[in-house]
């Protein structure tokens, strides 16, 4: 386990510049639904999880499906507004379990009667290919000026299947130093186990490390001593203001 207890730098007595100190990042950790990719539009995740099962939805009724399904659960969506009794471990256990994590989201998902035979797992399936999220438009360029410069990257992730296809589809894969995913690692953020194991798997200081996410979870990098950063939600596809990265992590 890192040391933490190094004791902050001060200002020498009669220095003039009051501009707090920073330590130089030397590693970035990124977290994945809400970072650097959302999941798709919530009608095209219908549409194509039903024509899968061999049904064509028209718009009305991809609508009407969607709000229910965003309202049972989705993966990568809101939370649920209710868990049912029979789910709760699954869903406890849900970033720790592949198997857990399957069962918590097609299982909210059967809740929903849609009448397609098939449809929560094909709904399910959607999550584990490429095509059913898209990056942001500034992920690729900003891991990009990271690998330029030198700095290394890992994607931690509270997750209960691999993302390595879907970085791989993208053409990322080679600007990912580690892949800290929770139901590999036994760790959910905010657990400070987590972001150390991170920091270890790149070879370096907490207190040298940027965290990048949108959630207090990702928030939770700060008690293993890391700096984060929290970005404001983006639309997919769009620019998710991943440039401040840039900023922080590179010398100017």
């Amino acid at each position: 386990m890192p040391d933490h207890t190094e004791p902050p730098t001060t200002t020498p007595p009669g220095n003039t510049d009051r501009r707090a100190s920073r330590r130089p990042v030397k590693a970035v950790l990124f977290d994945f639904h809400g970072t650097l990719a959302q999941v798709e539009e919530p009608r095209q995740w219908v549409r194509e999880a039903a024509a899968a099962c061999g049904v064509t939805l028209d718009q009305v009724r991809a609508t009407a499906l969607a709000d229910r399904l965003l309202t049972a659960g989705r993966a990568g969506g809101p939370l649920p507004a209710r868990v049912p009794p029979r789910l709760a471990e699954l869903w406890a256990d849900r970033d720790l379990y592949q198997h857990a994590h399957r069962g918590a989201y097609t299982g909210l998902a059967e809740t929903v009667d849609a009448g397609i035979e098939g449809f929560a797992d094909a709904l399910y399936e959607r999550l584990l290919t490429a095509d059913g999220w898209l990056p942001y438009a500034d992920s690729a360029a900003t891991l990009r000026a990271l690998r330029d410069a030198g700095v290394p990257v890992a994607v931690v992730s509270n997750i209960g299947f691999d993302l390595r296809p879907h970085f791989d589809t993208w053409g990322f894969t080679d600007l990912v130093d580690a892949f800290v995913l929770s139901y590999e690692v036994g760790r959910c953020k905010p657990d400070p186990a987590i972001f150390w194991r991170a920091c270890g798997m790149l070879g370096v200081d907490p207190e040298q490390t940027l965290m990048v996410g949108d959630t207090p979870a990702d928030a939770g990098a700060v008690a293993a001593g890391c700096a984060v950063l929290v970005l404001p939600a983006a639309e997919p596809g769009r620019e998710n203001g991943l440039g401040a990265v840039l900023d922080l992590a590179l010398p100017a």
